[in-house]
């Protein structure tokens, strides 16, 4: 190869490294992270759960979509089954997937958002714990305020667009208006930091 050969791949290699570490930072209209756009932006109150199907504190058995509780698995009241996004909570971003309906009447008081309690543990700092299916140490918080982003709708019946609560039944209907990127009016543009959690 050519000095001059050699000279033109290395300057596009530097190029190309450039711009692909400046486009790790999450903007309205788009996730670099997994290169999809964002369908919907938006706040809301999450609490969090463990349903191992046990029947104990509280578990009411296997989650909706019929896959087991795992990391990542959230319950939202009003979202197609298999929806996908992130939720951001103090610079820590956590990768969703609706796999569960719920919270029922707390989103009515506007938690919309049920996420799996070892999520929940490595957003807060706390320790998912076995036992009890919960969370310790995280400072007693049951409920915090979170960034979402959907990045695909699930392909079933639900309210594709802002969280409803459960009672409204949008988790049973067919949505024909679903949010898209051009209609998405909830922004919240800011860098964030991608801090991936053991589990």
């Amino acid at each position: 190869m050519s000095a001059r050969l050699r000279s033109i791949a290395m300057l596009t290699a530097t190029v190309l490294s450039a711009l692909t570490v400046g486009a790790t930072t999450a903007h309205a209209d788009d996730d670099t992270a997994t290169g999809r756009q964002a369908m919907l932006k938006g706040s809301t109150t999450a609490s969090y759960f463990w349903d191992d199907s046990s029947g104990r504190a509280g578990d009411t058995g296997l989650p909706a979509a019929g896959k087991p509780m795992q990391k990542g698995l959230v319950a939202s009241p009003s979202w197609p089954l298999m929806t996908e996004g992130y939720v951001v909570y103090k610079g820590k971003k956590m990768p969703f997937f609706v796999g569960d309906r719920g919270p029922g009447d707390p989103s009515s008081r506007g938690v919309m958002l049920d996420l799996d309690a070892k999520t929940f543990a490595d957003l807060t700092g706390g320790t998912f714990n076995p036992s009890t299916l919960g969370v310790d140490g995280a400072g007693g918080e049951g409920h915090i305020k979170v960034d979402y982003v959907v990045t695909k709708w699930g392909d079933g019946v639900g309210k594709k667009n802002a969280p409803v609560a459960f009672s409204s039944g949008a988790w049973s209907e067919k949505d024909a208006r679903p949010a898209t990127p051009a209609q998405n009016t909830a922004e919240f543009v800011q860098p964030v930091s991608v801090k991936n959690a053991a589990g």
